[in-house]
């Protein structure tokens, strides 16, 4: 690995059994090195042939140094002035990129119950590297902060409102460090003025969500109180009836939690296929059992529904739109998901190019027919580098 001595940021994701980590420049956007440690505290069997699994993040973080510089005395050589950690929820207060002290963790775990699959992980995380790493500024940069002036008629939910204050239910909306850096990156490959654009934003992954952003600001957001609500996800199930966790709890006998667990982790296009990567979906589709292509259409058709479902209804909020977005993996990656997406759409004003939709992926790109009213981009994205400019603005000069 090439070492600089340029200014750059360690941005680190910690998940419940991963550790993703990036070391970016925030002035150039050149990113020296990134990775990811998964595993973490996972049982393996011996002689299974798996590589041995890391015991815990302290661990992993241990791992991560290695990997960047030979070991945590090497770390000065990268250049480093601040470790930004992404967090995935900040309640209704935090949603500016904070500077990390003990008060700040305290509050992160008060807001846990708001995302127990996510915050827990990233407090854990950034105990580790505040305690391997005492001498930088850590940074918590929060992904529901592009989202915390939704209008009210898109924040709120239709339920008690005294209920709704005390316990701070309201849509947050995540993935919010993603929508704004494709959003304003839009704005850049057209040459247009962000402030003149309406935009639909698709960020499909194995979290998936999207955006109705008027002006460089949301307006609308499918994700809401959790990660859970909205489109069709790799494991999440996205939109439900409220009223299955009663059903479930008094009919099945299921409790809570498991109720959470089963709509977070074994459900979305998981639990409708089996699976969650889309080059196997599509294979199932095309040369599986009939039992497999049976149930993979299913979860295909599922999830490109409720996609256009969403584009519809942006439409409608933003009335019409000048650009369509798709970042993320699978929409930086599947033509086809793109292509079914948007199909039948040229009332609307939405035509794609076939064969710029089936090119390489790669760098941004236009895939709308030459005549096509809404431009249609796919963009990647790239979270690092957002989160590592945020944190160089906290730094200051």
């Amino acid at each position: 690995m090439t070492v600089t001595a340029k200014p750059s940021v360690l941005v680190l994701n910690s998940g419940s059994s991963t550790v993703k980590y990036s070391v970016v420049q925030p002035e150039s956007g050149v990113r020296i090195a990134d990775g990811i440690v998964e595993r973490i505290g996972e049982r393996v069997t011996p002689g299974s042939g798996q590589d041995p699994a890391v015991a815990d993040h302290a661990a992993a973080l241990r791992v991560v140094f290695d990997a960047l510089a030979g070991g945590r005395d090497s770390l000065e050589h990268l250049g480093l002035v601040a470790v930004g950690h992404r967090v995935v929820h900040g309640g209704p207060d935090l949603y500016r990129p904070t500077v990390i002290d003990d008060a700040l963790v305290a509050r992160l775990e008060e807001l846990s119950a708001l995302a127990p699959l996510h915050n827990p992980p990233a407090i854990l995380g950034i105990r580790v590297a505040r305690e391997a790493l005492p001498g930088l500024p850590h940074i918590a940069v929060f992904d529901t902060a592009f989202f915390h002036d939704l209008p009210a008629a898109a924040a709120t939910y239709a339920i008690d409102h005294e209920l709704a204050g005390r316990w701070q239910i309201r849509r947050y909306g995540f993935h919010g460090t993603s929508h704004r850096y494709v959003s304003e990156q839009v704005a850049r490959f057209l040459g247009a003025r962000l402030e003149s654009l309406r935009q639909i934003v698709l960020h499909l992954g194995n979290g998936a969500s999207a955006a109705a952003i008027l002006g460089g600001r949301p307006v609308e957001t499918s994700m809401g109180l959790t990660p859970m609500e909205g489109l069709v996800m790799g494991t999440r199930s996205g939109d439900v009836d409220p009223g299955l966790i009663g059903y479930l709890r008094r009919t099945a006998g299921m409790g809570v939690e498991e109720i959470e667990s089963m709509l977070n982790r074994r459900s979305g296009v998981f639990g409708l296929s089996g699976d969650v990567d889309f080059r196997e979906l599509h294979r199932r589709i095309e040369s599986g059992t009939e039992t497999e292509r049976a149930a993979a259409q299913l979860a295909y058709d599922v999830y490109i529904h409720r996609l256009r479902k969403y584009i519809g209804g942006y439409l409608a909020v933003l009335g019409g739109a000048d650009v369509i977005t798709f970042t993320a993996g699978v929409g930086e990656n599947d033509s086809m998901v793109r292509r079914d997406a948007l199909r039948g759409m040229a009332t609307f004003g939405i035509e794609l190019d076939e064969h710029l939709n089936d090119g390489p992926a790669g760098a941004a790109r236009r895939i709308s027919a030459a005549g096509s009213p809404t431009t249609v981009l796919v963009v990647p994205t790239n979270e690092e580098l957002a989160i590592a400019r945020e944190c160089a603005q906290v730094l200051g000069p």
